[in-house]
């Protein structure tokens, strides 16, 4: 991932991490080209179809200002099912169960460098305050399901779709 890609990655986990700590829990994505957007959706995990059209809006606008890159972040409950499956699902006011755990999910997308995903991991203290860690990115080869957040926008821009 190169530097502007990054920063573009630190500032939207920071936006999205802030509306965590508030309670809310949008997707937001960040998109650099002639100029810098950014949009969020609060219903985007609601159900695919809501998802599907935010993404579709999303590129929309990537390819309105002529994106270079872009970063879209989306907080999750991963699954992890033995062996070793991940699933995720949508973030609740219930309690985690066991082999859960919350996390921001990403993608990145750059036109020179390429698509890196990840997420950053956070847990809860007592009192509900979320702590995060630090965004990770993922060093192993990953094939990306359509559920993926920003599969979709990525066969957009990417004109695959």
């Amino acid at each position: 991932m190169n530097e502007a890609t990054a920063h573009l990655l630190f500032d939207v986990v920071e936006r999205l991490e802030k509306n965590i700590v508030a309670r809310e829990c949008p997707a937001i994505i960040a998109i650099e080209g002639a100029r810098k957007l950014t949009l969020s959706d609060y219903d985007y995990l609601r159900d695919s179809s809501t998802a599907a059209a935010f993404e579709a809006r999303a590129a929309e606008k990537a390819a309105e200002i002529d994106a270079a890159r872009w970063v879209l972040a989306v907080p999750q409950v991963w699954v992890f099912k033995p062996p070793s499956t991940i699933a995720v699902r949508a973030v609740s006011n219930h309690p985690l169960r066991e082999g859960e755990q919350e996390a921001i999910t990403w993608m990145s997308f750059d036109r020179g460098d390429g698509v890196d995903y990840g997420r950053v991991a956070y847990a809860r203290r007592p009192s509900g305050e979320p702590v995060f860690e630090e965004p990770e990115i993922f060093e192993v080869g990953i094939r990306p399901r359509n559920e993926m957040p920003g599969f979709l926008l990525l066969q957009r821009c990417l004109g695959e779709e």
